[in-house]
């Protein structure tokens, strides 16, 4: 008999989030290739789009909800009749149906991944709807998910903090897209896309959470005189990280703010950085450390639970407790990590070795674990 593992891909098709479409899509395909005998993998899809199997190779089949996208969510959210129909569902995000069910008669399950807590700790960071949605869909979860899945043991503990979740947790990390390499043409991408060599590289938008103005800060103290690129930032924002920048003391003229880039363009600009500054507070799985890891790229973050779950000794952690003094810390360490060769050079190792922990086929191995288990 076979074993159907339903994936629900609904970034694939009506994306909300770039970074939770590429989670979406490396897990799919690390489980169809890591599929043990007897088992295949389809995809749950909203309707209202146009899509094929081939969204992701491999897929036994696709279903696709008669409920578009928007209007699906609210049904989820309310408990409400969708059309998915039971089996043994994983979804990498909140976006699930959460309904009683029968796992012991009928073999049904549900399995759904946190990976943000912004909701619960910086709701003025995001919009009413997403914060009720994501809290309901939490409550939801408390009551009949079969398992949440949090990609970190910090995570994990306070989620088990905001809901009764008991040991139905589980930590599952995420990882760099596999084959996340340097491409051969990286000069020629970074030239596309306008941007100098050798430079020190953020990630974030406007939002406190992210950090950008401490990085900013810790950029302009260390006296380092390198450019600076920020990636990940929404669209029409750019003149606000410039502006934050200037602010900290690192003028307009050295900063190059882009966007949300493919994969491969991103892959080119990890490859030309000489170092990663990730000062985010936020409790979110921390995407672009896991590139900077993946690439051997040094990295230096903010002393947070989050970050060193992921980090551990791959890169150097600054403390943060004190805000006002944080933006000189990171200066200092940043004045170290590019001082001398032999200093970015250790770096880069640790980097490397630690970026060797992370892997979407691992994950994808846990999975299938976690639903053999249930």
């Amino acid at each position: 008999m076979v074993a159907t593992l339903r994936v629900v891909l609904d970034q694939l098709v009506a994306p909300t989030s770039p970074v939770l479409a590429e989670a979406s899509r490396e897990l799919a395909r690390a489980l169809i290739d890591g599929a043990p005998s007897g088992c295949v993998v389809e995809g749950i899809v909203p309707g209202g789009t146009d899509v094929e199997s081939e969204v992701v190779a491999g897929l036994a089949d696709v279903r696709r909800v008669g409920l578009p996208r928007r209007e699906l969510a609210t049904a989820l959210q309310l408990g409400a009749p969708t059309g998915i129909g039971g089996g043994m569902i994983h979804a990498p995000t909140l976006f699930a149906p959460l309904v009683k069910h029968d796992r012991t008669h009928d073999g049904d399950q549900t399995v759904v991944t946190v990976w943000d807590l912004r909701a619960w700790e910086a709701p003025d960071e995001l919009s009413r709807l997403a914060v009720g949605w994501q809290k309901a869909m939490l409550k939801r979860a408390a009551k009949h998910a079969d398992a949440i899945v949090a990609p970190t043991h910090s995570m994990a503990e306070r989620l088990r903090s905001l809901a009764k979740l008991g040991d139905r947790v589980r930590v599952i990390a995420g990882a760099a897209p596999a084959g996340f390499v340097v491409p051969t043409d990286d000069i020629g991408r970074r030239r596309e896309m306008d941007l100098p060599e050798g430079f020190v590289l953020l990630s974030g938008d406007t939002h406190a959470s992210t950090g950008l103005s401490t990085g900013f800060a810790g950029i302009a103290a260390s006296g380092v005189d390198h450019p600076v690129v920020v990636i990940d930032v929404p669209e029409g924002h750019e003149p606000a990280v410039a502006e934050i920048a200037e602010a900290a003391g690192v003028p307009e003229r050295r900063v190059h703010v882009r966007g949300s880039l493919d994969t491969a363009d991103r892959a080119a600009v990890f490859g030309a950085a000489l170092a990663f500054v990730a000062p985010a507070s936020r409790t979110a799985f921390p995407w672009r450390v896991l590139d900077a890891l993946a690439l051997g790229v040094p990295v230096l973050a903010a002393d947070t639970a989050v970050h060193r779950d992921i980090i551990a000794d791959g890169g150097e952690l600054i403390d943060v407790t004190d805000a006002a003094a944080s933006g000189d810390a990171f200066g200092d360490a940043l004045a170290r990590a590019l001082g001398s060769t032999q200093a970015a050079e250790r770096l880069a190792v640790m980097a490397d070795d630690r970026g060797r922990a992370f892997s979407w086929s691992e994950a994808a191995d846990k999975v299938w674990h976690l639903h053999a288990e249930l």
